[in-house]
Parts: C-alpha cells; structure tokens; sequence
C-alpha cells in the first residue's frame, strides 16, 4: 500500500511541476517571439529553398530557435565580451551560465535536452559523462545525484523527487562538468554519406580539446539539387551560443555548400566531412 501511495504521490508531482512545458518549446524565454528566429531573419541564398522538416521535431525546433536583436555580440559566462567578434552572424537568444560550464559540447547538449524536456520526453534525455557513466535525468528527477571519485561515479539518492525547470538545469549543469566531445562523440552514430546530412546532424572532433558544432538549418536548390547549411556553436570558455560564419564564401555567408570537398572550414575550427555524427 505504501509503495502504491508513493508511485501516486510521485506521478502527481511530475505531472504538476512539468505542464509548463506544454507553454512554450523554449522555455527559457519569458515571451517567444516566432517572428525573430533563424527561418525569419536568416534568408536563403536565390534559387534555394528551405528545408521543411515536419513541427514537432528537433530539425523544426532547431530552425525556430529564437535570436537576439542584429548586431548583438557574444559574451563569455562572466560577461566579459568574447575577444573576436567577427566570427558569428547571429546569437541565439538563449541563456548562459556564470559558470565556464556550458562549452561546444555542452551547447549541443543542452539544445537537445531541452527539446525534450518541452515535450516532457524525460526518458530521451540522457548522456555519458566522460568516464562512460551514463547520466539519465529520470534518475536525477528521481532524487539520485552523482557521487564522482576519479573516475568511478555512483548515483546516490540525496535529493527529494524534482522534475521542475531549474532543477533540469542542475542536472544539465552537473552533465556540462563530466561530458564534453569525447563522449558526445562516442554516443553519437557516424554518418556515412555526407550528402544524407539532417538538421540536428553534428560535426565533432574529440579531444582534450575537441570542438563540435550543429547544423540547424538546410536549404536546397530546387533546379540543380545542391544543398546548403548552418552551423551554431558554443566555444571555449563558456559562452554565448551563436551561428558562425561562412569565412569562405562571401556571396552564400552564412550558410556553408555541402559540397565543401574534404575539409570544413570554420572561422575556429576546421572538420573533416567524416567528423559528421548524428543522434
């Protein structure tokens, strides 16, 4: 009878605390405004047209995550402007930690985590930390945090049942110190023919440092097939999540060719085309 009690008492409490997500698939704005996003202030080049991934998904919330005014810059966590400010076309409005938590791994993670937690998918949102642990939120909710010793981690229950906005950020901030693109890129799946690219597709190379970025939008011409992108990254020390750039193409900036050869050009960073992961 207990147990029922407490498996009534815990459904209830998670229904509760998360039917804000039903408001808004970004919610970390107070207001959304869908007019200020990548599909309506980042124009296709002539003779493209974009990719019309279905509502719902992570391709279309990418497409639709909001920007801040023209001309903003990129700040770092401790609000301090990032040295180089011509490297980004556009920053996304979402928030940042005043913690050097939320780097280029971390930003992925965080846009895919919160795409499910705005459709209370709790149990898509979990991660490896670097150790190979993995990190489930429905445990965090659950009340069980991470106890780290070197490399081996226990997931101890110390925390009252919490499936509330901010206690997901805890969670994500706790994933930010033990992950980064080793294991993002161990968890991800490779894809093997370039040309079969999605939005929400990542490029990332591992390392100590690594660096990863994530395509947020595609666009195709309708006469000859080719295709276009846009890349958004976090960088190093943690900052402002922001679209990059084309430094190698004047006339199609900011969106980058899927044919670009061998190498991925970046303003900070440079990929190979077999560095593309997916989830």
């Amino acid at each position: 009878m207990k147990n029922i009690i407490l498996s009534i008492l815990l459904f209830s409490i998670l229904a509760y605390s998360s039917g804000a997500a039903q408001d808004s698939p970004y919610l970390w704005l107070d207001d959304y405004d869908s007019s200020n996003t990548i599909v309506t202030r980042i124009d296709v080049p002539d003779g493209y047209k974009r990719v019309n991934p279905m509502p719902g998904t992570f391709a279309h919330w990418l497409q639709h995550l909001p920007l801040k005014e023209d001309g903003s810059k990129v700040y770092l966590y401790n609000g301090k402007e990032k040295n180089s400010q011509n490297h980004h076309y556009a920053v996304v409005d979402i928030d940042r930690s005043e913690r050097d938590l939320q780097q280029c791994a971390d930003a992925i993670i965080r846009m895919r985590a919160e795409y499910f937690y705005s459709l209370r998918k709790y149990d898509m949102i979990h991660f490896n930390f670097t150790s190979g642990h993995e990190a489930k939120y429905r445990s965090w909710i659950q009340g069980h945090r991470p106890k780290v010793d070197r490399v081996r981690v226990n997931w101890v229950k110390n925390a009252e049942v919490d499936s509330s906005y901010e206690g997901f950020q805890l969670y994500l901030d706790s994933v930010y110190m033990y992950a980064g693109t080793y294991s993002l890129a161990n968890e991800l799946q490779p894809v093997e023919d370039i040309t079969k690219m999605r939005i929400g597709d990542v490029f990332i190379k591992p390392g100590f440092p690594g660096h990863a970025m994530i395509v947020v939008d595609m666009a195709v011409d309708k006469d000859s097939g080719k295709s276009l992108f846009l890349l958004a990254q976090g960088y190093t020390p943690a900052q402002d999540i922001h679209i990059v750039k084309n430094p190698n193409d004047d006339d199609l900036n900011p969106w980058y060719p899927l044919d670009f050869g061998d190498t991925l050009k970046t303003p900070e960073w440079t990929f190979k085309k077999d560095d593309l992961k997916r989830f």
